[in-house]
C-alpha cells in the first residue's frame, strides 16, 4: 500500500484526527451554550453528528497514537477499508448537519433582518464554522490519496502544456 500523508498510523493522521476532534468538540460547545438551540431540529442534528465525529476522531487518534508509539504499520486492507468508510460516513453526516445549520443561521442572521438574538446568533455561526472545519479533514486526506506524488504531478503539468 502506498504511503501518503494522512494514512492510518502516521503523525499527519494523528494531527488531523486531533484537530478534527477539537473542531467538532468546539462546535458542540458553542451550540450547547446557546440557550434556545434545542427547539431547532437542524441544530440538534448538528450536535448529534458532531458527537459522533468526536467519538470517531478520538478513537482513531488513540489508535494512531498507539501505532506511532509501537511503530506499527496500519495498512491492513480491512482496517483501511474501515477507516475510509467511517470517514466518509462521518464526513457526509457532518456536511449535511453543518449545511442545514448554516441555512438556519443565515435565515436568522440575514433574512430575518438584524439578528434579534444577539450573542446567540454568533454562537450559532461559530458552531457552524467549526463544524465545517471538522468536515475538512477527510476531504484533505482523500484528496492527498488520489493525487499522484508531487514529482509526477510536475511532469504531468509540463507534458500537457503546449
Amino acid at each position: 500500500m502506498r504511503e501518503f500523508p494522512g494514512t492510518p498510523g502516521t503523525l499527519t493522521s494523528l494531527f488531523l484526527r486531533i484537530t478534527q476532534c477539537v473542531f467538532a468538540a468546539g462546535s458542540i460547545a458553542a451550540m450547547a451554550t446557546a440557550p434556545n438551540f434545542s427547539g431547532i431540529t437542524a441544530f440538534c442534528y448538528l450536535i448529534a453528528s458532531m458527537g459522533l465525529l468526536v467519538a470517531w476522531s478520538f478513537a482513531l487518534a488513540v489508535l494512531d497514537g498507539i501505532a506511532l508509539v509501537k511503530k506499527k504499520v496500519l495498512h491492513n486492507p480491512l482496517l483501511v477499508s474501515l477507516y475510509i468508510v467511517g470517514d466518509w460516513v462521518t464526513a457526509l453526516l457532518s456536511l449535511a448537519a453543518a449545511s442545514s445549520s448554516a441555512g438556519i443561521a443565515v435565515l436568522y442572521f440575514n433574512d430575518l433582518g438584524s439578528c434579534g438574538f444577539g450573542e446567540e446568533c454568533q454562537k450559532y455561526q461559530l458552531s457552524v464554522a467549526l463544524a465545517f472545519l471538522g468536515w475538512v479533514k477527510p476531504v484533505v486526506v482523500q484528496a492527498l490519496s488520489v493525487l499522484p506524488p508531487w514529482g509526477k504531478l510536475e511532469i504531468l503539468i509540463v507534458l500537457q502544456c503546449p
